[in-house]
């Protein structure tokens, strides 16, 4: 389960957000690419678009 005020800074400031933790550039571009396209949407779409972007990578 994701928090929402860590989704909403995530959304709101990736770079930011993504620079406190060691992901490899394959892993933040992983991540970066679902904070993309889950700009537009409700807070559980959001929630549910990353978390499926992030188990689909982290489960290879």
């Amino acid at each position: 389960m994701l928090d929402k005020e860590f989704l909403a800074e995530l959304v709101r400031d990736p770079s930011a957000v993504l620079a406190g933790y060691g992901l490899e550039a394959e892993e933040r571009a992983a991540v970066m690419k679902a904070v993309a396209r889950t700009g537009k949407t409700s807070d559980a779409e959001r929630t549910r678009a990353l978390q499926t972007i992030m188990m689909k990578r982290w489960a290879t």
